[in-house]
């Protein structure tokens, strides 16, 4: 499927190629759960960016091995380099175009015990 979204201003736009079958994962980690964030994972090679690569910000904590990309002007996060799937994007299924996301089967993921939970997918 055709994927397309951006921040709230419309700063950064993307498009994506999803799986016909792919499933959201709502993550309970401390950061996914204050910004309400919904992953829907691509690979890296079916993402683009379209616009706004210079007004995206960088935050990184814990390990430091997630890229967590912000928009420096409105501050949304509509896609990130995820810990839990190094050659993928992670996309925030609340910065998509439209609601069909919405039909796509969700799957918690125990970020609060991440250890776990990535050796469970």
């Amino acid at each position: 499927m055709k994927l397309s979204g951006g921040c709230h201003c419309g700063a950064v736009r993307f498009e994506a190629e999803a799986a016909d079958d792919v499933r959201l994962l709502d993550c309970n980690c401390s950061v996914c759960s204050m910004t309400g964030f919904l992953h829907l994972i691509v690979d890296k090679a079916d993402f683009r960016l379209l616009s706004g690569e210079a007004e995206l910000t960088a935050y990184r904590f814990g390990t430091g091995a997630a890229l967590h990309l912000f928009c420096r002007v409105c501050g949304v996060k509509s896609f990130y380099h995820p810990r839990s799937h190094p050659d993928g994007i992670s996309i925030n299924a609340h910065a998509l175009d439209g609601d069909g996301w919405r039909e796509l089967p969700v799957d918690a993921f125990d970020g609060r015990n991440w250890e776990q939970a990535r050796a469970a997918l």
